[in-house]
């Protein structure tokens, strides 16, 4: 189905204001669609969101950009740029490594050159072996953005390509293979294969559960750039509501949608797969009142467990609870956030704190017994180091994320240690944690603001399945077609993007997941980008500009 280029227009409600629901809505607006965005908070962002306290202003979620290209694409296709809309600015150091048992931290840099030199330092010959892990790195990468990820797996002749054919071999070795198995390979020194197998965190997963597949993800911050909106990533949020908006699309806030509403399908022309159709939402919206939507196509941008076991009834899910049964949630978090009173020479914009005992670490988040692991591996943000306006003159603004298991039983946080008391501990676990291997021991009393976030407010902020702070964790069961598909298999014009489905967790794919949306509703197969910029839909009632 593809919008009319004239008359009326379609009617798309999406549901969720996150950012694969504002990027959904901005290109479905500028390619024809009449947009209403439907979102259950009071804010858009969804986990890319943003609170301000006592003069610090905190990124609630996503704080990496990586895959430049990929936001410069969409930008793009909206007939303007990535530098139109944001201030970039490129980290280096990029990021700190601190190890337990290890007095020195590790810096990683902007470029591979230097990033071999160090590489070097710690292990004879690694340099060199880390440019051949970056050759394949970027080869991976290049195959994956050529055929996989731009990608609705709706037909499998975008692969039958020669090129594809040729790297079978390879490509199944990549998932057949962990990615620490795969690391080690390269280098042996500890230190250096946790640098290699961190990003497997972004993806939801552990180095021993992700596909070696995802090693591509080392070109981003070993061989690429690290990135930094200024004005925090609030920034980014904005730019996808104001090009969604400028295009036509309409936002409902306070609205939580409680069913998709659908009808038989009896008439002439309608799928013969699908019994249903949708044709609408209902919500409850601020004041309690129930409201019903009516729509040509729904779109989901929610938590697709959500979506499909709380919105359709049994018999319309395509995923029902007994699929979820054998998935995998990606962990669950414990965040805190904490305005702090000084300097905090120790931490630069991006910090890894990495326990000694890794296996034992992830084995406590993905086990079947799962507990906090003691002591944590955590990740630390300060952007106040790149950005004066996060914090007050003379202050630094701390954003610390702790892998916990995906459990809302953990409990919520709250504002200056009002969370709930186990969470509380944790966090005031974590910060002496840091404040020691940092080298700032009176960290805790120079804290003058603290909230805690916990993956029972996952689960109530975002409807997220278990609490996970990402969404089904990248495993090879639940990666590229094996991940939940964008279109609904048991109710026509109902459809699916964000984190949840194909192809991915993380910002990035996140707007990847909008532009498959679009290239599902027109029919296209292909596993390619779709040529930029977007051509804009004509007004009803307007023919469309030709050329001469």
């Amino acid at each position: 189905m593809s919008a009319p280029s004239a008359g009326p227009r379609q009617h798309a409600v999406i549901i969720g204001a996150g950012v694969a629901g504002l990027a959904s809505a901005a290109l479905l607006s500028r390619s024809g669609y009449d947009v209403t965005v439907v979102e259950k908070n009071s804010n858009d962002g969804g986990r890319a969101g943003c609170w301000e306290s006592g003069g610090f202003r905190f990124d609630t979620g996503p704080s990496w950009y990586l895959m430049p290209e990929v936001f410069d694409h969409f930008f793009r296709l909206m007939g303007t740029s990535a530098e139109a809309q944001l201030d970039l600015r490129v980290l280096d150091p990029a990021y700190r490594v601190y190890f337990e048992n290890h007095a020195q931290p590790v810096d990683l840099y902007h470029g591979r050159a230097s990033n071999r030199e160090v590489f070097e330092s710690l292990e004879t010959g690694a340099g060199n072996r880390l440019a051949a892990y970056l050759d394949s790195a970027a080869e991976t990468y290049r195959l994956a953005m050529k055929y996989f990820l731009y990608n609705t797996f709706s037909s499998f002749r975008a692969l039958a390509t020669a090129e594809v054919v040729k790297n079978v071999p390879r490509l199944a070795r990549l998932l057949l293979q962990p990615m620490d198995k795969f690391a080690a390979r390269y280098v042996k020194d500890d230190r250096l294969q946790k640098i290699l197998g961190y990003p497997a965190v972004f993806l939801g997963s552990a180095p021993s559960m992700a596909p070696s597949m995802y090693h591509l993800m080392s070109h981003f911050d070993l061989d690429d750039a690290v990135l930094y909106p200024q004005g925090g990533f609030v920034t980014f949020v904005e730019a996808l509501k104001k090009l969604a908006a400028e295009n036509g699309t309409r936002f409902i806030y306070d609205a939580e949608v409680s069913a998709i509403l659908t009808s038989p399908n009896r008439g002439p022309g309608q799928s013969m797969r699908r019994s249903s159709t949708a044709t609408g939402v209902r919500y409850r919206d601020g004041e309690g009142g129930t409201v019903e939507l009516d729509a040509d196509i729904v779109v989901s941008a929610a938590d697709l467990h959500h979506t499909e076991t709380a919105l359709l009834p049994r018999r319309l899910q395509s995923y029902p609870a007994r699929y979820w049964n054998n998935r995998v949630a990606g962990p669950g978090a414990l965040l805190i956030m904490l305005g702090v009173r000084g300097q905090l020479p120790g931490l630069l914009h991006h910090n890894l704190f990495f326990s000694a005992d890794w296996n034992a670490n992830f084995g406590a988040i993905f086990g079947k017994t799962p507990k906090v692991p003691e002591p944590p591996s955590v990740y630390v943000c300060k952007p106040s180091a790149t950005d004066a306006d996060a914090a007050p003159p003379g202050h630094e603004n701390v954003f610390v994320l702790v892998p916990l298991p995906a459990d809302p039983a953990l409990g919520s946080g709250g504002v200056d240690g009002g969370g709930d008391e186990r969470l509380e501990n944790i966090a005031d676990a974590v910060i002496d944690q840091l404040g020691t291997w940092s080298g700032v021991d009176d960290l805790p009393q120079r804290i003058t603001v603290r909230r805690t976030v916990g993956p029972a407010d996952f689960a109530r902020d975002f409807n997220s399945w278990k609490g996970t702070a990402l969404g089904p964790s990248h495993i090879l069961k639940q990666s590229a077609f094996l991940r939940g598909r964008n279109q609904s298999r048991k109710v026509d014009n109902l459809y699916y993007c964000g984190g949840s489905t194909v192809p991915g967790v993380g910002l990035p794919m996140c707007l990847i997941s909008a532009e498959n949306l679009l290239k599902r509703l027109n029919g296209d197969t292909t596993g390619t980008q779709l040529p930029d910029p977007l051509e804009r839909a004509p007004e009803p009632g307007r023919k469309a500009d030709l050329p001469g």
